[in-house]
């Protein structure tokens, strides 16, 4: 009787997280993958984190949901599709915009997921004994935390890690946002995702570059996402020309996974509509932005984290990249900014561009 009730329970968890929005959900066990925590730490040893000190600060808890709560049971995998509904690499060629991942150009996913996600606990809290299955504790994880949501998502059964080392779904393709709810209750696990790459490279010959040294291997301090967003100071002269037109995050590699004509834009949350001005901004305005001006432009959203002036360091390396004299006067102005990395970045941009000229 208690199996079957687990069972309904699950069944009904679902209907309800898919009722509140999410497009993929599935449970795992939360016990440790010796495995998985074995090719954390080679990769923390490796170094391939680059400054993101806190992944290597917290190991002991991101090795496994119980190694950071050690009463949890099961690990509910939940994801929100955030599907483009045009071509993200549409902008690669257009001197005088600039380029804004897809996931960046609507509302901020960490409160949008969290909110669904504690919607979902909520419920299970409240119906768990109302079927028989006594109280139980929940708690909720969106990026923040030291939890490891792509291959806990792929244990859960809602895709696989594909090459490019993020979620691949065959409905929604590389376009999930992905939250976790750590539970007391112990459900039976679903069937893990099957690898289905199969020998395409597509992500990894599109990568700018190169941050792939291998398939299911990124070094973080190569990618155009982590050099945008994480990244302190200077970006190294060997990556700037490689950057693009791109100031915040990078599409490349998950915009050619075949795997995204089976995602549907129809599925995205509303709340993943990109915002007008954030679509194909003007470089010549960003350029101009003050603090106050950047926290007005970017309230509600997840640019706002990284403050201007690594933002305005992006976009004089975009300038930079452009071969638009007509840029001159805005990148002129932040050669002396009192941010070193955005002097230091005018100064390249400045330089590129009269060599272009």
């Amino acid at each position: 009787m208690v199996n079957a009730a687990l069972n309904d329970f699950k069944q009904a968890l679902f209907a309800e997280a898919r009722a509140l929005g999410f497009a993929a959900v599935g449970v795992a066990p939360a016990a440790e993958d010796a495995a998985r925590a074995a090719r954390l730490e080679a990769w923390l040893e490796d170094g391939r984190h680059g400054q993101m000190g806190w992944m290597a600060d917290r190991l002991h808890h991101r090795r496994s949901p119980q190694g950071l709560w050690p009463e949890a049971a099961s690990v509910v995998a939940l994801g929100l599709s955030y599907a483009p509904a045009t071509d993200p690499l549409a902008l690669a060629d257009v001197a005088d915009r600039a380029r804004i991942s897809t996931y960046a150009q609507g509302a901020d996913y960490h409160d949008v997921v969290k909110k669904a996600l504690k919607a979902l606990a909520r419920w299970m809290v409240e119906q768990a004994p109302r079927r028989g299955l006594g109280e139980i504790g929940v708690k909720v994880f969106v990026d923040t935390a030291p939890v490891m949501e792509k291959p806990l998502g792929a244990a859960a059964g809602l895709g696989w890690q594909g090459k490019h080392t993020n979620m691949v779904s065959r409905a929604h393709g590389s376009w999930l946002f992905l939250g976790a709810i750590y539970t007391t209750i112990a459900f039976a696990p679903e069937p893990e995702g099957r690898d289905r790459c199969g020998s395409c490279r597509a992500c990894q010959d599109a990568c700018p570059t190169q941050a792939f040294p291998a398939p299911y291997r990124l070094d973080a301090r190569r990618c155009v996402s982590y050099l945008t967003i994480e990244h302190k100071g200077p970006v190294p002269d060997e990556f700037r020309a490689a950057l693009g037109n791109r100031i915040y995050g990078c599409d490349d590699c998950l915009a050619v996974c075949p795997w995204n004509k089976f995602a549907q834009d129809a599925v995205r949350n509303r709340a993943f509509l990109p915002r007008a001005e954030l679509v194909a901004p003007r470089l010549a305005e960003l350029l101009c932005l003050d603090d106050a001006g950047f926290r007005r432009l970017f309230s509600g959203s997840p640019i706002k984290r990284i403050g201007r002036d690594r933002f305005v360091r992006n976009c004089l390396y975009a300038a930079g990249n452009s071969g638009d004299p007509a840029l001159m006067p805005q990148v002129e102005a932040l050669m002396a900014d009192a941010d070193p990395a955005v002097a230091d970045a005018a100064q390249w941009a400045m330089a590129r561009l009269r060599s272009a000229g």
